[in-house]
């Protein structure tokens, strides 16, 4: 039985990410979204997709981006 690295849950179930030579075990998806997936540097959403990059930051959509000063970002072709 493993615990799961963000919850500390003991659970029969878990499964291992390994990164950068590191494995961690997690009970849910949502446990590792929470250590893994990246926070909008906006409103601080986790960021599930490929979100928007610029200027250092990722955002995770162009809203945000926006809002945060990038200029010429959208989230579809039908608003460029």
């Amino acid at each position: 039985m493993k615990t799961c690295h963000h919850c500390g849950n003991k659970y029969d179930k878990c499964f291992d990410l390994s990164i950068d030579g590191k494995t961690y075990s997690f009970d849910s998806f949502e446990c590792a979204i929470h250590v893994f997936a990246p926070q909008c540097d906006h409103c601080d959403c986790r960021i599930l997709g490929h979100g928007v990059e610029g200027d250092g930051s990722i955002y995770c959509c162009a809203h945000c981006a926006r809002s945060a000063g990038l200029v010429g970002v959208v989230d579809n072709a039908d608003h460029a």
